[in-house]
């Protein structure tokens, strides 16, 4: 893990998440912006499992535990697909706000890998 990626990464689903959720809470339905930056959200955590993968093979090897960072991993990459499906389903404001939450969590759930990988003794 690549502490400059998955800080970027954290600050791009936390804008996003509150992007979403104000214009969701605004009334917007959900549209390009708000399906494209979820979409975003998605791509960066598919180049975090990349690099996840390629890290430990170059010395970057991870001070938690490699089953819980993995896990955390796997359920943050399958959240934006999800909702981006829901939103294009029931086209409604609250699937808006559904996308910001999700993109929130993502957010939130970067930072706690971050803390496996780098601060949390296993």
């Amino acid at each position: 893990m690549i502490e400059t990626f998955s800080t970027v990464q954290i600050a791009v689903a936390a804008i996003a998440g509150l992007l979403c959720l104000s214009l969701g809470l605004g009334g917007k339905t959900p549209n390009d912006l708000t399906l494209g930056v979820t979409l975003l959200v998605e791509v960066l955590l598919l180049a975090q499992v990349v690099v996840s993968i390629v890290a430990p093979f170059v010395g970057n090897i991870a001070t938690g535990s490699v089953l819980e960072f993995w896990v955390y991993l796997v359920t943050a990459a399958l959240l934006p697909p999800l909702a981006g499906l829901w939103a294009l389903l029931e086209r409604n404001r609250w699937s808006t706000v559904i996308l910001g939450v999700t993109c929130i969590s993502v957010a939130i759930m970067v930072f706690r890998m971050n803390e496996i990988w780098f601060v949390q003794q296993a």
